[in-house]
């Protein structure tokens, strides 16, 4: 039987508003097999995006635990660990947290150059993969919401990560666009044989993936 790429045994955090103490994440344990496409999905404030966050190793849990392909994620130093996302590791956010004063060609490049291995070919090929390759030279101002989350997505798949974390990827976009990113993703994501992790407040998203796990104050049923 395949070893599960991603495993994380009880996991908790919480966070302190004043007086009072939130339990966000419930002692949460899971397992995602690779290639895999997960959507977690529930109301806003169910803790998806902080679950996220500590499964890919951005948010480190106040107990519990997180491996990613057999490697303990919060141990070793913050260069080791950051170097593990980098290369392994992708990320789309609802943001899209594009530099304003880098091309998209520019912006997609960045976590090659970051790694030591930013090729000019390899983020043309990413931009032309989401439908891109003549808005390449573009800033982001000049692009659209849609186009702006093609940007971020084509980032995300620029060093060959073995896994995909997005963080309510249709979040700014009207429905349409988002059906558009979403089935741009799961399509990327199953044509290369990545894992997809996705979180969505839409049900309707959800079920297009693989598996659904929905969340409600902090556990997941």
């Amino acid at each position: 039987m395949t070893e599960p790429q991603l495993v994380a045994r009880d996991l908790r955090r919480s966070f302190r508003i004043g007086s009072r103490r939130i339990e966000v994440l419930r002692g949460i344990s899971m397992e995602v097999t690779q290639g895999e496409a997960v959507f977690l999905c529930g109301a806003s404030g169910a803790g998806k995006t902080t679950l996220l966050y500590t499964l890919a190793g951005l948010e480190r849990p106040e107990s519990g635990t997180v491996e990613f392909e057999g490697r303990r994620l919060y141990t070793g130093s913050a260069s080791s660990q950051a170097e593990l996302r980098n290369r392994k590791m992708g990320f789309v956010f609802q943001g899209y947290f594009l530099l304003p004063e880098l091309t998209a060609l520019e912006n997609v490049m960045l976590p090659g150059l970051i790694g030591g291995n930013g090729k000019r070919a390899v983020g043309e090929a990413s931009l032309s993969d989401v439908g891109l390759a003549e808005r390449m030279h573009h800033l982001p101002a000049e692009l659209s919401g849609g186009e702006q989350q093609r940007v971020a997505i084509a980032r995300a798949l620029t060093n060959d990560p073995d896994i995909i974390f997005a963080d309510e990827p249709t979040g700014n976009l009207d429905s349409k666009t988002g059906d558009v990113i979403i089935d741009l993703l799961l399509d990327l994501a199953r044509s290369r044989k990545k894992t997809l992790l996705v979180v969505t407040h839409d049900s309707r998203l959800a079920e297009l993936g693989d598996r659904q796990l929905r969340m409600v104050d902090g556990v997941l049923q």
